[in-house]
């Protein structure tokens, strides 16, 4: 479904992402983790066509995804659903906005749509009236969802859509989207920090450090058997729900060595890749 071969993206003289591949198989949820600022929502928007590709390939369905042309066969779902929606639209503007540039002007046809879509994510045909800071966070963000399912998208990106939203809501999101993953047939690719939700959303995860891939694996096995240093530094650092056993957690801190001319991502066994 998607195919990222050797991805760089330079701003100015700053390397946000530095020369990573991956692939995302259809109809599974690819998990992209990773501390804030090490180049996973840059990758996010680079492959739904948000900013040009500085080096390297991203190709969607064996065609290269292009900035003047990018497909609407991948929408995105933004981390923070105040910002990424028009406080000056209605729902109903919101959501049908893509189908409005794509040309269709019926507006029974766009409100039958638009009503379907909410219907889909949990809302009522009486919120489509109402602006966005009428809803809930939690509430706004299904409206994102709704605004990017109305395309029929085949790919969904996710960058990190519960991280602004409370403990109780992220739950209430998460298996939303396992749903409508599981009911539309969706390929995700889900960029997050907290890989408590990565594991029990993917199937496969790629652990990223400093615009690098450092590690990509089953997401089982990841948790199971880390590689990596920082993966298991990650790891490490995941709350656990039992305040004995939290109190005797041992955090593993991450010192990253200077950098080795010779390291390479390789994979170590079929499927899984570490940076060694």
């Amino acid at each position: 479904m998607l195919e990222v071969r050797h991805f760089t993206q330079v701003f100015g003289k700053f390397k946000a992402v530095d020369d990573i591949s991956f692939s995302v198989k259809k109809g599974e949820v690819f998990g992209l983790v990773g501390e804030s600022g090490c180049g996973k929502t840059t990758t996010g928007r680079a492959i739904v066509g948000l900013q040009p590709v500085t080096e390297g390939k991203i190709l969607f369905a064996g065609k290269p995804i292009r900035k003047k042309h990018p497909t609407t066969q991948i929408q995105m779902i933004f981390q923070d659903p105040m910002a990424s929606l028009d406080g000056r639209m209605t729902v109903r503007e919101i959501i049908a906005e893509g189908l409005r540039i794509k040309g269709i002007k019926d507006r029974k046809i766009l409100d039958e749509k638009v009503y379907e879509m909410m219907a889909l994510v949990g809302l009522s045909r009486e919120q489509a009236s109402r602006y966005p800071h009428e809803f809930s966070g939690g509430q706004r963000q299904r409206i994102g969802i709704a605004r990017a399912l109305i395309m029929e998208p085949k790919l969904l990106i996710a960058d990190e859509p519960v991280s602004a939203l409370d403990v109780s809501i992220q739950a209430q999101v998460i298996n939303l989207l396992q749903d409508l993953k599981e009911k539309l047939g969706l390929t995700v690719l889900f960029i997050a920090h907290d890989l408590s939700v990565v594991k029990y959303f993917s199937d496969r995860i790629g652990v990223m450090y400093m615009g690098k891939l450092v590690e990509l694996a089953e997401s089982e096995e990841l948790f199971q058997n880390p590689l990596h240093p920082y993966t298991k530094s990650l790891l490490s650092a995941v709350p656990i729900p039992d305040p004995r056993r939290e109190k005797n957690r041992v955090r593993i801190p991450y010192e990253p060595a200077c950098s080795d001319p010779a390291a390479a991502f390789r994979e170590v066994t079929p499927g899984r890749w570490v940076m060694s």
